[in-house]
């Protein structure tokens, strides 16, 4: 748990998102795993620890359901990640069950004694968090997230930063918070973590201006940073509205290439980013390589993207060294 951003890029997959409990003792997951690090060469995987809650207002953060990984998967995917010699990032999450985005996750700021409260909300989410962050530690995860493009709690400085400190009692890591994207110079508590990281769903017209504008906040925030998130699906015009999972026309392959190809030539040119987190590869669900031109998700698998990725897998030094200014992936 010695990581240092400034000397190693952590070229992130994010793997295992939303599998339910005791996934891990199929055996499909392992030749997933396989199968992302070697077709991408990326460097690391990221764990999503994803507890429920009912919607927005709710205050009750289930960890307990059979819809949470328990800690025997997350030691099991630790195990297989380190025989592969990837790096790992555990991170804790919410979504909420009726398909409502967690950045709407929100309270009245002046308690009403009839409503729900902020106090019972950051209570419950902070058991969520600290059991996560003991599977961080017993892992020994290279780096914690606590908690994910919870947009609506962003301003409730003084809990965030009381939670950090009790994860700070569990794990000896470095942490960090995974802001959405547009919110990387907005939150005012970046001084209580140790990694910067944000969602880097943007625009594929945009990507150089705010990649600018990322750099100044990492600067002020005198923070290293890295996306703890960031893809595009592969949908006719997603690459112009990445984040929206739901959103694009007909399966279009290139539509991703395009903006994969776009990011990661901006990222060569841009060495203040530390890491990349690569949106998503399935554990029990990935398809066959062949039939990754009718796949319209995020997942590269089998994609024109795929190649693009592993081209800036080798432009980035995997072995440890610094990201290497100017270099294009071709």
């Amino acid at each position: 748990m010695d990581m240092d951003l400034q000397e190693t890029f952590l070229n992130g997959y994010t793997f295992a998102f939303c599998e339910k409990r005791d996934f891990t003792k199929g055996q499909g997951w392992r030749w997933s795993l396989e199968e992302m690090a070697r077709t991408t060469g990326c460097n690391t995987v990221i764990l999503p620890v994803c507890a429920w809650q009912d919607h927005p207002w709710s205050t009750a953060v289930d960890h307990e359901s059979p819809d949470v990984l328990s800690p025997e998967d997350v030691s099991r995917v630790c195990v297989l990640a380190r025989d592969l010699g990837l790096n790992v990032i555990l991170k804790a999450m919410v979504n909420c069950r009726d398909g409502s985005w967690r950045a709407y996750i929100r309270f009245f700021d002046d308690p009403v004694p009839t409503e729900a409260q902020w106090g019972d909300w950051f209570a419950s989410w902070s058991r969520h968090v600290c059991l996560t962050a003991d599977m961080a530690r017993e892992n020994r995860a290279d780096l914690f997230c606590v908690g994910c493009e919870t947009v609506g709690t962003d301003h409730r400085e003084k809990e965030w930063r009381a939670l950090i400190r009790e994860v700070r009692e569990r794990y000896a890591g470095p942490i960090t918070y995974n802001c959405d994207k547009y919110q990387e110079d907005r939150l005012t508590w970046w001084d209580a973590v140790d990694v910067i990281s944000s969602s880097g769903y943007y625009p594929v017209e945009d990507i150089d201006r705010e990649l600018a504008r990322i750099e100044r906040a990492a600067e002020k925030a005198e923070r290293p940073f890295m996306f703890m998130e960031c893809g595009c699906p592969s949908r006719a015009g997603s690459q112009h509205r990445p984040n929206d999972w739901r959103f694009g026309g007909e399966t279009d392959v290139y539509a991703q290439q395009m903006w994969y190809q776009a990011f990661t030539r901006a990222l060569l040119r841009r060495p203040f980013v530390r890491g990349t987190g690569w949106w998503d590869w399935s554990a029990t669900r990935l398809y066959p390589a062949a039939y990754g031109p009718d796949h319209n998700g995020y997942c590269t698998y089998g994609k024109p993207a795929n190649d693009t990725l592993r081209r800036f897998s080798a432009a980035v030094d995997i072995a440890g060294d610094s990201a290497p200014a100017g270099r294009e992936p071709v």
